[in-house]
């Protein structure tokens, strides 16, 4: 903890000898209890869940309901994505974010995100709002089945099943 409050304050004098960045080190600095990690991973993905469902609730409102949508829905999506930096950390969720297995649904996840604030903000296209935040909503999925084995293979054969 004495660690952390150094880097915190800038009292930190800098030297990392041990070749480690600044992250790594304060990840190592910023140990939680493990009952404090799933508070913060409950509250933080609860949040995100109340932002999604505020912004579909907001969707109907004539006018400005598809901005806000956007706005609260993308918020949802990156607090239930943070969410799991408290249980695992940020250093080590960055790391599977990138893993091989994720890596695409995570990068159009990503642009996704950003490309419906566009559509809603800069470009004020609410078709393309909306449909960014449904290819928002299928890159999340697809990212959160990577971590359950055998999840993306069954959906697969689902959808050929079905089709």
């Amino acid at each position: 903890m004495d660690k952390l409050k150094k880097v915190l304050s800038g009292q930190d004098d800098g030297n990392n000898a041990d070749g480690t960045g600044i992250l790594e080190r304060a990840n190592q600095a910023s140990t939680l209890a493990w009952g404090t990690r799933m508070k913060g991973f409950v509250v933080c993905f609860i949040l995100g869940v109340l932002c999604s469902v505020l912004g579909t609730c907001m969707l109907w409102i004539p006018g400005f309901g598809l901005a806000v949508f956007a706005v609260l829905y993308s918020v949802g999506n990156i607090c239930a994505l943070a969410s799991t930096m408290f249980l695992v950390g940020p250093c080590r969720q960055l790391r599977t974010m990138c893993a091989k297995e994720r890596a695409l649904a995570t990068a159009i996840m990503l642009v996704c995100l950003v490309l419906t604030l566009c559509a809603a903000f800069w470009w004020k296209n609410n078709g393309l709002a909306l449909l960014f935040c449904v290819l928002q909503f299928l890159a999340f999925t697809w990212y959160g089945l990577s971590y359950i084995p055998f999840a993306r293979d069954a959906v697969i054969k689902l959808f050929s099943i079905c089709v």
